[in-house]
């Protein structure tokens, strides 16, 4: 998280920067709350109706399983940043780099399963015949296993260098004592999987699916294309600003950026599009699971039972205390 990052900045520049957070932190810790609170309930459900009702039978059922328990990993561990930006201190390095490698995790995984989506779309769509034998359970199953091989590799030196320093006023940050070389590397990782990777392959597959799409006649063709737009439009929304903010710190260790002023913006710019990227946990059961027609039916069939036996437990109450009423007032 970026409000432990702050002093990770202080290496390169004599003069101590202003660790203040230009989002008050009651403000911030109210956003992490709300995203925890919608992400843990919209997420959940994703997940039991996928194992419970829909069995996990198709490459797409897999992808958005993998995509809930990445969005999980990423709101878990909000309630604890809430109460670290409201001053609660951390108790342990221990917890220092659970909460950093959780985040971490969260984050490059849920970017590597949204591309992953996009392509398995894309597939169906665009090479729906001959992607046939490559879209199985099988395979869903190893490209998931190897994304999160590649998801923990990346957080490692989160967990690694990210530790509690030794002040009156502990806090969790990375290791100042570390290799420049690492904090390279962690921007580098963050911009190769979110800019320079998922986000061109995300928006070709899509752009190959509305050629497609705009060449059907099929009733739901508009309704697909709205869809489309909005997934890229979210995507690019949520994540684009964060990646970018990114690679400007990176100019920033190379140099590039050697003043005080851009030091502060940058670190700004880095703390508001993080906390807008937050929200995409939200967002992701939204537009990949409640919205495709498959999940909404099994979810609404369920719901529906839950509301019948709701309804027929009601109404044999109701009858039972009519019975007992009549009994009870019957003449012995």
């Amino acid at each position: 998280m970026t409000t432990m990052d702050n002093s990770s900045y202080y290496d390169y520049f004599s003069e101590p920067l202003d660790k203040s957070s230009v989002l008050n932190p009651a403000v911030m810790a109210t956003i992490y709350y709300v995203v925890f609170a919608i992400g843990l309930l919209g997420n959940l459900t994703v997940l039991w109706v996928l194992v419970k009702v829909m069995h996990l039978r198709t490459m797409t059922d897999v992808c958005l399983l993998n995509l809930a328990l990445s969005d999980l990993l990423t709101v878990l561990s909000l309630p604890a940043w809430a109460l670290y930006n409201q001053g609660h201190h951390l108790s342990s390095s221990g917890m220092c780099k659970l909460m950093a490698g959780a985040y971490n995790l969260g984050f490059y995984s849920g970017i590597l399963f949204v591309m992953l989506l996009s392509v398995d779309r894309y597939l169906a769509i665009v090479h729906a015949v001959a992607s046939l034998g490559a879209r199985n359970l099988r395979s869903a199953i190893t490209v998931s296993i190897v994304i999160w091989i590649v998801s923990f590799s990346a957080s490692l030196p989160s967990i690694i260098f990210y530790r509690m320093n030794n002040t009156d006023t502990p806090e969790c940050l990375w290791d100042s004592g570390s290799s420049d070389a690492w904090k390279m590397f962690r921007n580098f990782s963050q911009n190769t999987v979110g800019l320079f990777i998922s986000l061109p392959i995300t928006i070709y597959c899509y752009f190959r699916i509305l050629l497609v799409l705009r060449r059907t006649k099929n009733s739901k063709r508009g309704r697909a294309m709205k869809l489309i737009f909005a997934i890229v439009g979210v995507f690019v929304i949520f994540w684009v600003p964060y990646n970018v903010a990114v690679f400007l710190q990176t100019l920033l260790f190379w140099g590039i950026f050697n003043s005080h002023t851009a030091d502060v913006q940058i670190s700004t710019g880095l703390e508001v599009t993080e906390t807008i990227a937050l929200v995409h946990c939200c967002v992701n059961p939204v537009i990949y699971a409640f919205v495709g027609e498959k999940f909404r039916k099994c979810l609404a069939k369920v719901f529906s039972k839950w509301v019948l036996c709701a309804k027929v437990y009601q109404s044999t109450s109701m009858h039972s205390k009519t019975s007992d009423n009549e009994t009870s007032n019957t003449p012995l």
